[in-house]
Parts: structure tokens; sequence; C-alpha cells
């Protein structure tokens, strides 16, 4: 009986015995917050940072793509270095939370302090001081405005715009259109990524066929992706045809 007891477990401590390893190597960095070391998809935790089809205003009211800006000064900081990333837990959608160094800096602290991420608050109050600074110094999306990563995913009129100074006239308006309207959000970024019947993404360039019948809308799960690699590692593939 004991014998039993203690097989079940040591199987039921098993899961958290994986996660609570460390995941080290170089990574491919997805977005602000997501990368790949390996085979493990990551999640970086206690921050939340824009998605690369974000948009911000910068000092003049212009749009920017502060999403693609996020993940290319990460990439530019540390990209090329060997992260040691420390598990915390798997998410739904089977990603693994961790809170990841590079040479002894904490990669969260770098992207909120820069301001190219926010302390995200429901999980950790561990960055609020470095969002504080970030702000202060209006550095990275805090330079004009832009909305809470968490917010830009749900959007809709009561959404608040943030930032460093006062958001400029007509702010919400362009802020809270659809990124994935028929309009790119930037001319560097014109891939078209949508869902088939069979639930695939599949991305397309303009040299594909389908590419001028593909009517870009939220609500159909579309997307606009700013380079090939930014769309395999969301999961797509290019179309066949």
């Amino acid at each position: 009986m004991f014998k039993t007891l203690l097989t079940a477990g040591l199987l039921l401590s098993l899961p958290t015995l994986a996660v609570a390893a460390d995941i080290t190597g170089v990574p491919k960095i997805r977005d602000g917050d997501q990368l790949t070391i390996g085979s493990v998809r990551i999640r970086l935790a206690g921050v939340d940072a824009p998605s690369t089809d974000q948009l911000c205003l910068n000092t003049k009211g212009e749009r920017w793509t502060c999403g693609v800006a996020a993940r290319d000064e990460l990439i530019k900081h540390a990209g090329n270095k060997s992260w040691t990333c420390h598990a915390r837990s798997v998410d739904r959608r089977g990603r693994t939370i961790a809170r990841c160094e590079v040479d002894g800096e904490d990669v969260q602290k770098w992207l909120v302090a820069s301001g190219w991420a926010l302390a995200y608050t429901r999980a950790s109050h561990d960055y609020e001081a470095d969002e504080k600074a970030a702000r202060e110094a209006k550095a990275g999306m805090w330079q004009g405005a832009f909305i809470a990563p968490w917010d830009w995913r749900v959007r809709n009129k009561k959404t608040t715009v943030l930032g460093a100074v006062k958001p400029p006239d007509g702010a919400n308006a362009i802020l809270l259109a659809s990124a994935s309207g028929p309009v790119a959000p930037s001319p560097d970024c014109t891939i078209k990524g949508n869902v088939n019947r069979s639930g695939e993404c599949i991305f397309h360039q303009r040299t594909s066929r389908w590419y001028a019948k593909i009517e870009m809308k939220i609500s159909k799960g579309t997307r606009w992706f700013c380079s090939v690699e930014e769309a395999e590692a969301a999961g797509c593939r290019e179309t066949r045809r």
C-alpha cells in the first residue's frame, strides 16, 4: 500500500519537477515577451509587451509600429546571447511561463524600464517601479500615446489611452482602429495571415494569387505580419498557391 502511494506521489510531482527545470540557450524572439529556446515556447512572466501588430502614437501624434520596435529592441539588446529562463508554470496555450536573465540581467526588468513592456500587475508587482521610471523618462512606448497590451487585444470604446503626457486629440479614434483592417499598420508589414477551414494559419505575400482576395477583418481572425520569420514564429505556413 505504501509503495503504491509513494509511486502515485512521485507521478503527481513529475509535472512540477519538469516545469521547475531551467531552460537555457540562444532564443528565437517572436515579440517583446514571447520567444522559443529549442522546442520550448516561453512567455515572459510579470510583464506584458505589445504584440507585433500593435500600433502606438509618437510625439507628433503619428502611428508607429511599437510592437515591432519592442521585439527588435529586445533582439538588439540580447537576441544573440544565451538566456537562462526559470520556469514557473505552463499556460493554457502550452507556453512555459518563466523569468529570464541574460548575463545576470533580469530581461523583464530591462523591458519595462526601457518602455517596451508594462508591469503585468495581475500576476506580479515586481516591475511597478521600473514602469514608473520609464513613464517619467518618456522611454519606449511612453514617448507618445498607446494602449496597454492587454487592452489592445480586446479594445473597445472604454479602453484607456496611456502616455507620459496628455494624449493628443483624436488619439482614441486612431488607436482603437483595427490593426487587422484593410490598411496595413506599416509599409513594412504587408504579409497577410488568415485561418483556413481546417483551422490552419496561412500567410500570403504579395505574389500569392489569393493576396488581393483576402479581406482583412479582425472578426475573421486575420492579421498582418512584418516578415516571413514573424509569420512562421506565429505558427503559420505559407500558402502553396
